[in-house]
């Protein structure tokens, strides 16, 4: 059997928002930047405060969430997938909330709240299981230091 190794992950973060001046005032600057990993599209990210946010972009925060998300299905996923029971449609209405701490904020929970459609009515509870497997495999959700629940819903095409 082989060792397993270390995942690395290179992600290139570069800030776009040099209207100038650089930081020369707090507010002189856009808080505009890009997320990029080679040979793929960057995503274009901005701050949570909301006098210098931007509405078509990303913010750190979103992205957690949507990692977090993202996560459970790719495992939800591989566990059907082994188990044989065929997903049609997966969508996720994740939410997280975090607490205010002066000028920054803490997340306390991510919710996820996923809506899968399978093939088989008699494999729904199966289907359940697959996320509480795929919730305790999740790398990300392991990762946090706040609790990250999942209230899934399993219906039949």
């Amino acid at each position: 059997m082989p060792v397993a190794r270390d995942h690395q992950y290179q992600v290139h973060v570069a800030w776009t928002g040099n209207t100038g001046q650089g930081t020369a005032t707090y507010t002189g600057y856009s808080r505009a930047h890009e997320i990029s990993v080679s040979n793929k599209a960057p995503i274009h990210g901005t701050t949570e405060v909301p006098r210098f946010h931007d509405k078509s972009a990303y913010t750190p925060e979103e992205l957690l969430v949507g990692a977090l998300s993202a996560c459970h299905m790719m495992w939800t996923l591989h566990m059907c997938a082994d188990a044989g029971i065929n997903v049609v449609s997966y969508i996720d209405e994740a939410e997280g909330t975090m607490h205010p701490h002066g000028q920054t904020g803490q997340f306390t929970e991510v919710v996820l709240r996923p809506l899968m459609k399978i093939t088989d009515p008699a494999r729904i509870a199966d289907a359940e299981s697959a996320h509480e497997e795929a919730h305790r495999l999740c790398n990300i959700a392991r990762s946090v230091n706040f609790p990250v629940h999942c209230e899934p819903k399993v219906v039949a095409e």
